[in-house]
């Protein structure tokens, strides 16, 4: 094959941002109904609606969800935990109005609960009481913060009763098989569920709770994903040596490692309701997705004999697993494989793509595949990376060129680089850039030591870890230190703000709703990561003068680079005027700035026109920045 010799990033590439939102959707919340398949499709072609989709024995799938239904809670903002199926019969809660709404396959929605201020999550039904239990946040009291707690719903007036009030924070109300007991996690301020976090138990009945205690979890323990076996124990995990492995409270109640301590983490931070990483083969036998040296693999764990074994599969993020004795589903995707709605017969081994995220039909020759990297950072520690290289088969770079380098901060901050297939990274690298995915100090994945380093050193840790990956990549002769850019979205794209303003090392960046005023982000926030920073900055107001230290918006006079900013005039989680502001600071300078405002979308795009257009957009802005001609004709960004 022939080469084209072209310099890095004006390769033209067949994964343009046209193909990547006219072809793909988001996938989650995988449930099994008997022999039924369920799953979520987000799509932006339809403005971002969640769709319910049920495959059916054919396999074609139908939608469940009319229009303009949109199956998406938003406690916690975040949602997740958005529906329920139970011998066919549907509870959703739908985005416009909050309210849970009962439908079956060939019936239109009609609504459960009243039209209020209260919004529901994580639902459940408890058989015995004919009612849901899920989590509440009632947001009817306009001078004080939403109150959340678990509450019952009769199935057939709607009534509502709470079960259990007094925490700040719940999540994960499950009930044993004979429901006779309740077992939930609970929070408060200022932790956040992964920092310390309450696993409880009680027994039930008709509408009351008794003889509640609290079994595990405490200061510096977190718990997740309580789940009951059918012989009536319960099953967790728990960071209590670090990692987050699995528990049980057994009959005696008693709690007991599952297994010995492995340096895996089997559980991912509650930032969404309704995760699922476990289920039950039978009465001894788990099955289980974790998480170890950067990626996703899946498990099997005898609980009788404490044996643990891997099941090995290419998929290298998997999410949403339901398991139905021999044949579990889940969410996968691999290097070389968009994420899919994937079936998988332990037996046979046989394995099936149910669902993908994207229909596009492009070679892998285009496919960069990452190397995870392991790379010194400051106080003599080691941070973690996926890095793309840059890939084209079409395409060779001139000699002695170097590629630039677009390095990705993750958003959360606790939450961390995914390797499945991302057309995303791939529409930069089959362009000509390097990509660099940072699991910075403070990501999820590495143990409960590796999250506690963010702790009181956001803006810094996070930072550093960015730097000395770019520099790291610079020095080994793999991009051009000439040609740094760094991008990121909601705390990573505070985390991009933060490398540009107090250090030198990138020449651009891009902020997708990122964070420039701390102290803003401490007194304008929802309710969930209301006293976030209180562990990862410091105590506010107490501590006021860190927050000042560490806001790029007072100190856009050490800013000497072009920056873009990306915008959801919707956003509840990063108002508007955290962009806006920067934005006013860096004209007044006369620096190079672009701003990209959306009508209509929230904290992270959801909308197709959205997506496309901060794509491309960011892709322009650096092209004007970095001397090169991009090979697509995009639309141009009035750069200030």
């Amino acid at each position: 094959m022939s080469h084209q010799i072209s310099a890095y990033g004006s390769w033209k590439s067949p994964i343009t941002s046209d193909l990547i939102v006219a072809a793909s959707i988001s996938l989650g919340g995988v449930t099994l109904d008997g022999e039924d398949i369920y799953w979520l499709e987000g799509r932006p072609q339809e403005k971002g609606r969640n769709v319910l989709v049920k495959l059916n024995p054919d396999g074609t799938t139908t939608d469940i969800t009319p229009a303009p239904f949109n199956v998406r809670t938003r406690v916690h903002e975040y949602g997740g935990g958005s529906y329920l199926i139970v011998a066919g019969i549907i509870y959703f809660c739908n985005f416009a109005d909050q309210r849970i709404y009962r439908q079956t396959a060939d019936s239109l929605p009609q609504p459960l609960t009243p039209e209020n201020s209260c919004r529901y999550a994580d639902l459940i039904l408890d058989q015995f009481g004919n009612r849901l239990i899920c989590v509440c946040e009632d947001h009817s009291q306009k001078d004080r913060e939403p109150v959340n707690s678990i509450v019952s719903i009769d199935v057939d007036t709607g009534e509502i009763k709470t079960l259990v009030s007094g925490d700040d924070f719940y999540t994960s109300p499950r009930l044993s098989a004979n429901g006779s007991r309740l077992a939930w996690i609970s929070w408060n301020h200022p932790n956040m569920p992964w920092d310390s976090s309450f696993l409880s138990v009680a027994d039930i009945n008709n509408l009351y709770l008794s003889n509640i205690r609290v079994i595990a979890g405490g200061e510096n323990k977190s718990v997740c994903e309580p789940r009951w076996s059918v012989d009536e124990q319960l099953y967790f995990t728990s960071d209590r040596n670090d990692f987050w492995n699995f528990y049980c409270f057994n009959h005696d109640e008693q709690i007991e490692p599952v297994l010995e301590p492995i340096e895996a983490e089997f559980a991912y931070p509650h930032w969404v309701f309704g995760l699922s990483n476990y289920g039950f083969a039978s009465e001894s036998q788990i099955i289980c997705s974790y998480t170890k040296d950067g990626r996703w693999h899946l498990g099997s764990i005898d609980t009788v004999n404490r044996e643990f074994q891997e099941i090995i599969t290419d998929d290298t993020n998997i999410s949403s697993l339901q398991v139905r004795e021999s044949k579990i589903v889940f969410i996968g995707g691999s290097f070389t494989e968009v994420t899919a709605v994937i079936s998988l017969d332990l037996v046979t081994g046989m394995r099936e793509i149910l669902k993908s995220s994207s229909n596009l039909t492009i070679s892998s020759d285009y496919f960069s595949i990452p190397e995870m990297l392991a790379f010194p950072t400051s106080q003599g520690l080691t941070a973690y990376a996926w890095y793309y290289p840059p890939k084209n088969p079409d395409y060779t770079a001139p000699n002695g060129e170097l590629p630039p380098l677009l390095v990705k901060s993750h958003g959360g901050p606790t939450a961390a680089a995914t390797s499945s297939l991302s057309l995303r990274v791939q529409y930069w690298t089959s362009r000509g850039f390097g990509y660099l995915d940072v699991n910075y100090g403070g990501s999820t994945g590495y143990g409960r030591q590796y999250r506690q380093r963010l702790l009181g050193n956001w803006g810094i840790v996070d930072v550093e870890d960015c730097i000395n990956g770019a520099k790291y990549l610079v020095n080994q002769g793999l991009v051009d230190g000439e040609r740094l850019a760094i991008s990121g979205g909601s705390a990573g794209g505070y985390t991009t703000l933060a490398a540009l303003t107090f250090h030198d090392t990138f020449k651009a960046g891009a902020s997708y709703y990122g964070v420039s005023d701390l102290e803003v982000l401490a007194t304008d926030t929802h309710k969930f990561e209301s006293r976030y920073l209180d562990k990862l900055v410091g105590r506010y107001p107490e501590e006021k003068e860190i927050y000042y230290q560490r806001s790029p918006i007072h100190f856009t006079s050490q800013l000497s680079c072009p920056v873009i900013f990306f915008q959801g005039l919707e956003d509840q989680v990063v108002p508007p005027n955290q962009a806006e502001m920067m934005v006013e600071a860096l004209k007044a300078k006369g620096l190079p700035v672009a701003y990209v405002p959306f009508a209509g979308e929230q904290h992270g795009f959801r909308q197709a026109e959205s997506i496309k257009r901060a794509l491309d957009a960011e892709f322009y802005f650096y092209s004007r920045l970095f001397g090169f001609t991009p090979a697509d004709n995009l639309e141009p960004v009035e750069i200030k």
